[in-house]
């Protein structure tokens, strides 16, 4: 028999938080992101569930490929770029639009030879200081894009750094502004944290990621609540053996959880083998037979260990939510010390998958 945990997939969820984005994207048009493998969803089994986007944004070139090869006719965004020269016999082939951050990549795009010209996306550095041409030359660069006869369309992009937090994104943007106001190109700036907070970033397309998979940008649950996200993802395992320790007794490696008075204590078939986040502390939040708990002691390869307190009835198959539809994965990532975006992209091979259409 197969060890009894898995992950389910939601479609509907994912198509239903793709219809709220495009509520609180206005006019603007959809760049679905998918990088890293859908955030662990698994872009092969997912990407049909937003077919209705307006295109995909993504990062891995072979990822690419296998969109235009599974039939996607419609726009494809490639976040970093191409990385050498001679990748541009790809994106030539396969009609791909491509990030350019430096000014190799206009030379390598002017020298190459094109069946047509390449749309790009100008990135401004504004601030978050990873890839991008400094915002100040924004009318130099478009300018020298523009003279290219293998440049197509241009559209200006940037990446806010603080959107989700309390300093956001109202700095950048103002740069930006200053920088680009007399260039007249298409823009994309609004990533989810600005699409849920700054309506006036949305301009002509924006970029949805975490969102679009029922998690919070800033990891705080609380700033999603009421904006009708659903998880895509959950993950399930059950009960495998049930342990009573007694006043001063320890549970799991290290030793790093003794038991005050009597307890009941559940073993649970998941561990960091599995995604789940090996530093995550006794007391980070799990649901066994629909009742929160919390975990105790150490995250082993395979094997977790959970306080049976609040749930006495609980016994060996017991069903365990790790994270999904009622144990918000933000708040397992929070008491962590991560954030959702990397429970998600962990999700181990091991871990059968199920999709719910």
């Amino acid at each position: 028999m197969p060890r009894p945990i898995s992950a389910t997939i939601n479609l509907s969820a994912l198509r239903h938080n793709l219809s709220i984005v495009r509520h609180h994207a206005g006019a603007a048009k959809i760049w679905s992101v998918v990088k890293a493998n859908a955030y662990g969803h698994g872009l092969a089994r997912i990407w049909q569930g937003l077919a209705a986007t307006d295109g995909f944004a993504l990062l891995d070139l072979n990822e690419a490929i296998m969109l235009r090869e599974q039939g996607w006719q419609g726009p494809i965004l490639l976040l970093e770029g191409f990385f050498q020269p001679q990748d541009l016999v790809l994106l030539d082939y396969y009609r791909l639009t491509t990030t350019v951050h430096s000014d190799w990549q206009l030379e390598a795009i002017k020298a190459a030879r094109l069946s047509a010209p390449l749309n790009i996306y100008l990135k401004l550095n504004s601030g978050m200081n990873r890839l991008g041409f400094p915002v100040g030359q924004a009318e130099t660069i478009w300018q020298w894009a523009k003279s290219l006869s293998n440049v197509g369309e241009v559209t200006l992009m940037s990446h806010f750094a603080n959107a989700d937090n309390h300093i956001g994104a109202q700095t950048q943007f103002s740069l930006i502004q200053q920088a680009s106001e007399h260039i007249p190109a298409a823009r994309c700036f609004a990533n989810s944290a600005a699409i849920l907070r700054n309506p006036e970033t949305h301009y002509d397309w924006v970029r949805p990621g975490i969102i679009l998979y029922g998690a919070s940008p800033s990891g705080e649950v609380a700033d999603i609540a009421g904006i009708g996200l659903q998880p895509v993802m959950s993950l399930n395992s059950e009960i495998i053996a049930v342990q009573s320790l007694s006043a001063g007794h320890s549970v799991g490696y290290g030793s790093r959880y003794t038991a005050s008075a009597a307890q009941r204590i559940g073993v649970v078939a998941c561990g960091y083998a599995d995604g789940y986040p090996r530093l995550a502390p006794s007391g980070t939040p799990i649901r066994v037979d629909g009742i929160l708990t919390q975990t105790v002691g150490s995250i082993s390869m395979d094997m977790l260990t959970v306080d049976l307190t609040p749930c006495p009835q609980a016994q060996i198959g017991s069903k365990v939510e790790v994270w999904g539809e009622n144990q918000p994965i933000d708040d397992v990532a929070k008491a962590a010390g991560t954030v959702g975006y990397e429970l998600m992209c962990a999700l181990a091979n091991r871990v059968p998958v199920t999709l719910r259409p």
